[in-house]
């Protein structure tokens, strides 16, 4: 990373109040219900993903949100969106998204996520539990600050795949960060590949979330009111309800119990 990278740490990045400390590292397992397509298949077939969490970090690298799992059982289910096709996870955390893709065929996984070293190596780790290692190759750990050049995820693209940008682009439980709003756009401006006529799937951004607090919803979803005024199409996809990350917080129980999940793409495309 340039200096100027360097100079952005945590707290100017993330504004959002602080929790109290995690406990140490834990393990929480994603159990696969299979989907229809998987009973039948060439690719390998698995039953659970094993997602290591780090400790105490002021990033949430520490939970498995329940958009993470609503997300990983909708790409397991959507496997056209991804098959032999470009992947990046924003904010990657444990990383259960974007292995899932791997594992289901994508062409080139790179889960990413704020540099720091702790959760590199954690993704890392998490990379060597799931991946087989025939397509371990396929799967790229790297940091990286929202907002910032791409340049060294691209080279690195390019070095492996002979390709620049991504079909596909995963943020799961981002968007509560208010204050990186605009940075989340410019990389989705920057990353996201330009889709041609022929495709069926177009190339786009999927955003899963819960409103963690129900009196900032409004917050949240001024993502959305940006990402249009930048000239993206924002559907909402999926609603799905899961026990409470944390039933003591305050707000409404069935708002923080819900996530939701957003299909975006650039204007024109359908």
């Amino acid at each position: 990373m340039s200096s100027d990278d360097d100079a952005l740490e945590l707290d100017s990045v993330f504004l959002e109040p602080p929790r109290p400390p995690s406990p140490e590292a834990t393990i929480a397992t994603y159990c696969r219900v299979p989907p229809p397509w998987a009973l039948s298949t060439d690719y390998d077939v698995w039953s659970e993903i094993e997602v290591r969490l780090v400790g105490s970090h002021p990033l949430w690298g520490h939970y498995l949100w329940n958009a993470s799992r609503a997300f990983a059982s909708y790409l397991d289910a959507h496997p056209e969106l991804y098959r032999d096709r470009a992947v990046m996870e924003l904010g990657a955390g444990g990383g259960l998204p974007g292995l899932v893709t791997a594992k289901n065929g994508a062409k080139s996984v790179f889960l990413t996520d704020y540099p720091d070293d702790p959760l590199i190596k954690n993704l890392e780790h998490n990379v060597q539990r799931n991946i087989p290692e025939k397509t371990s190759s396929n799967v790229h750990v790297m940091g990286y600050i929202w907002g910032q050049s791409l340049d060294p995820i691209f080279q690195v693209q390019e070095t492996t795949t002979n390709e620049r940008q991504f079909d596909l682009i995963i943020m799961s439980d981002l968007i509560f960060n208010h204050s990186q709003h605009e940075a989340l756009l410019k990389t989705s401006d920057l990353a996201l590949k330009p889709s041609t006529a022929d495709q069926v799937h177009k190339p786009c951004i999927l955003v899963f979330y819960s409103h963690h607090r129900p009196h900032l919803a409004h917050r949240d979803m001024e993502f959305f009111s940006k990402a249009r005024d930048r000239g993206w199409l924002c559907e909402e996809i999926l609603t799905e309800k899961f026990p409470p990350m944390f039933p003591e917080d305050p707000g409404d129980e069935e708002v923080r119990s819900t996530v939701h999940g957003w299909r975006l793409t650039r204007a024109g495309q359908t």
